[in-house]
C-alpha cells in the first residue's frame, strides 16, 4: 500500500509540473502574440539608440524571442549582423540622435569588435554622438570606448588596461596521474593544439608564434586608440608598461577616458546633449525594438541578390549550430541553393572557425571549388578563420580578413589516446578478443600499438597534409614550395596573412559583399543582402535538447570559466581520425 501511494504522490506532482511549466508556455505564447501585434517601433523624436555590448556576440542571433527570459541560461546573445544593420539605419534615422553604448564586458574577439567599431565611426561621421557609460571596463570595452564623445566610468569602478595576454592549460599532469598516455600524429612544427597533452609548457616554436601574434595585435588596437583618443603609441606603451591606469581617474588623467561619474550624471550628461531639463525621461530605443523601426537604407533590388552564408564555430560533419558549430552538410546545402538561385548573383561565405573535421573541412572546399565555377565567391573571415577555416576560405576568389583576425594554422594532426594504465592497473578492468586479420582491432585505446599501426595513422596525417597545402597554393597561385614555408601549422594575423599571400583585402564583411557586387558589375544600393542559415532561438534549442543530454549547460553551471577546457577534453571523444584545427586552446586577455 505504502509503495501505491508513492507512485500516487509521484503522478501528481508530475502533473503540478507539467501545469506549471505548460502556464509559462501560454504565457510566452501570449507575449508572443501580443508583441507582434504591435507591428513596427515608433521612433520618437530626440531619441537614443541604447545598445548593451554586455552580451555575447555571435555572427547573427536569432529575432526578438519573447520566451529568452524564461528560457535563458547564461548572457544574451546579440547578432554582429543586427548591431550594424541597426547603426546604419540609425545613422540615416532623423529621429535618433545619438547612441548609447552600455559597456563593460562586451563578449565579442577582436576582429568582431573592429566591424562594431568602424560602424561606430561610420555613424559618426553623419554629426551624431556617441555616449558610453560602464562601471567596470575590460580592454575590449575600452577599445570601442575609444570612439565616443563621452565615455563615463564609475568612480568606485574598476578597468582593465594593462596589455595582452595568452594563456594555455596543459593537461600533461593530470593524463600522468591517472594513467593516460596520449598517442600524437601531426605534420608542421608549429602545429601545437597538441602540446596541451603531451607537455607542460609551451614549445619555443609555439612561444615564438604566440609572441608573434599578441604583439602584432596589440600593435593595431593600441595604435588605433592612440589615433581616437588623440594619445602616441609611445605614450601608451608608457602607460602600460609602467602600469600608470589604476583607477578611474587615472583613465581621465591619461585622456583614456573623458569622464568619472555616476550612472545618474552620466544621465544628467546625455540631457544637456539632447538639450532636456534635468528631469526630462530619456527617449531610449533598445536594439531589438529599433529592429522593427521604419527602414531608411535602402533595401535594394530583390532579383539581384548577394548571399552571405554564415558559418561560425567547430568544424564537423552533419549540420550546423548557429553559433557553436559550422555542419558540412549545411554549408554544402547552402552552397548548392545559392548556386542554383538565379536571383543570388555573387556569394559571400562567413568564417569565424579555428577548425575542426579535415574531413568535414575539405567536404565544403569541394563545394566551394564547384561554386566558383558558376559564380563569384568571396571569403570574409571573422575573428578565426584558422586552419580548418582556412581550408573553407582558401578555395574562393577573394579571401578578405581583418588585421586582427587569426588565420593561417595550415596544417593537420590526429589524436589517439592509450588508456592501458589506467584501465588495467587503476581500474581493474583488462580486455581480450579475437580478429579476422592482423589489424582488425587497430588502432586501440586499451593496448600500446604497434610500430606500423601508429605509423599507417601518420602517414594518412602526411597525405592529409600535402592535400591541404597543395589546394592551398593552388588556389592563392602559389608554388607549393613557397606555400609550405608559411604553413607548418603557423598562425598569422589577418595583416600578416596579407603580408605572406594568405589573404587578399583587409577589411570587414560590408567590404567582402561590395567586392561580390562589383565582380557582378552590381552598384550600391541596386542588390539586396540575403543572410542564412538563421539562427536558433534560446526556446527553440531547449526543445531539440529536451530529446538529447544537457551535458554541455551542467559543465558550464559547474565549471563556470573551466567549462571550455573540459568541453574541449569530452570534445575529443566526437572528433575525426584527422583535425585541421588551431594549434592551441588560448585564452587572451
Amino acid at each position: 500500500m505504502l509503495q501505491f501511494f508513492k507512485y500516487v504522490l509521484a503522478t501528481v506532482i508530475g502533473l503540478l509540473l507539467f501545469m506549471i511549466i505548460s502556464f509559462f508556455i501560454l504565457v510566452g505564447i501570449g507575449s508572443a502574440i501580443s508583441a507582434s501585434s504591435d507591428g513596427e517601433t515608433n521612433v520618437k523624436e530626440n531619441s537614443v539608440l541604447k545598445i548593451d555590448m554586455n552580451q555575447v556576440v555571435n555572427e547573427t542571433a536569432p529575432e526578438s524571442d519573447p520566451f529568452e527570459e524564461i528560457f535563458s541560461n547564461g548572457p544574451g546573445r546579440v547578432g554582429l549582423i543586427q548591431i550594424k544593420e541597426s547603426i546604419a539605419n540609425a545613422k540615416l534615422d532623423p529621429n535618433i540622435k545619438g547612441i548609447y553604448l552600455n559597456m563593460e564586458y562586451p563578449m565579442a574577439g577582436f576582429a568582431t569588435l573592429e566591424e562594431i567599431r568602424n560602424a561606430l565611426i561610420d555613424f559618426k561621421s553623419a554629426g551624431k554622438f556617441i555616449y558610453t557609460y560602464g562601471e567596470v571596463m575590460t580592454e575590449q570595452a575600452i577599445y570601442l570606448a575609444s570612439v565616443a564623445d563621452k565615455s563615463y566610468l564609475n568612480p568606485a569602478g574598476g578597468l582593465e588596461f594593462n596589455g595582452l595576454g595568452a594563456e594555455i592549460m596543459f593537461y600533461k599532469g593530470m593524463f600522468d596521474k591517472i594513467g593516460v598516455k596520449p598517442v600524437i600524429f601531426r605534420v608542421g612544427q608549429y602545429k601545437s593544439f597538441v602540446e596541451p597533452y603531451i607537455r607542460t609548457d609551451m614549445s619555443e616554436k609555439n612561444r615564438e608564434q604566440l609572441t608573434s601574434y599578441i604583439n602584432n595585435i596589440a600593435d593595431y588596437m593600441y595604435t588605433k586608440i592612440g589615433e581616437s583618443r588623440g594619445i602616441s603609441k609611445t605614450e601608451i606603451d608608457k602607460i602600460l608598461n609602467e602600469a600608470l591606469i589604476q583607477t578611474p581617474q587615472d583613465a581621465v588623467k591619461y585622456k583614456l577616458l573623458t569622464n568619472v561619474g555616476y550612472e545618474d550624471e552620466f544621465q544628467d550628461a546625455l540631457r544637456n546633449e539632447l538639450d532636456l531639463k534635468k528631469d526630462a525621461k530619456i527617449s531610449y530605443v533598445s536594439l531589438d525594438k529599433y529592429a522593427k523601426a521604419e527602414k531608411y537604407i535602402e533595401k535594394g533590388d530583390r532579383e539581384n541578390r548577394i548571399a552571405v552564408i554564415i558559418g561560425e564555430g567547430a568544424i564537423q560533419s552533419g549540420e550546423s549550430n548557429q553559433g557553436e558549430s559550422i555542419g558540412s552538410e549545411t554549408i554544402v546545402n547552402e552552397l548548392r541553393k545559392a548556386r542554383k538561385d538565379k536571383k543570388v548573383k555573387a556569394i559571400v561565405l562567413r568564417i569565424n572557425s579555428g577548425g575542426g573535421s579535415a574531413m568535414a573541412s575539405d567536404i565544403m572546399w569541394r563545394e566551394v571549388m564547384l561554386t566558383k565555377k558558376v559564380k563569384p565567391i568571396i571569403a570574409s573571415m571573422g575573428d578565426y578563420a584558422a586552419s580548418g577555416g582556412y581550408y573553407m576560405a582558401m578555395g574562393c576568389d577573394t579571401i578578405v580578413a581583418q588585421p586582427t583576425t587569426v588565420t593561417g594554422s595550415i596544417g593537420i594532426f590526429g589524436i589517439l589516446f592509450n588508456a592501458q594504465e589506467l584501465l588495467n592497473n587503476k581500474l581493474g578492468l583488462t580486455f581480450d578478443g579475437v580478429a579476422s586479420h592482423k589489424y582488425a582491432n587497430s588502432p586501440s585505446l586499451t593496448r600500446e600499438m604497434s610500430d606500423a599501426e601508429k605509423m599507417m595513422i601518420q602517414n594518412s596525417v602526411n597525405r592529409g597534409y600535402e592535400s591541404f597545402t597543395s589546394k592551398a597554393a593552388q588556389g592563392r597561385n602559389m608554388r607549393i614550395e613557397d606555400l609550405k614555408a608559411i604553413a607548418s601549422g603557423r598562425v598569422w594575423t589577418g595583416t600578416q596573412a596579407k603580408a605572406n599571400g594568405l589573404v587578399d583585402v583587409l577589411g570587414g564583411l560590408d567590404d567582402a559583399i561590395k567586392i561580390a557586387a562589383k565582380k557582378v558589375n552590381l552598384k550600391d544600393g541596386s542588390y539586396r543582402v540575403n543572410y542564412s542559415p538563421k539562427a536558433k532561438s534560446d526556446f527553440q534549442k531547449i526543445i531539440e535538447d529536451i530529446s538529447g543530454d544537457k551535458e554541455d549547460a551542467t559543465i558550464k553551471a559547474y565549471l563556470g570559466d573551466l567549462a571550455p577546457y573540459a568541453n574541449e577534453i569530452k570534445n575529443l571523444q566526437k572528433m575525426d581520425r584527422l583535425q585541421a584545427r588551431m594549434p592551441f586552446i588560448m585564452t587572451v586577455k
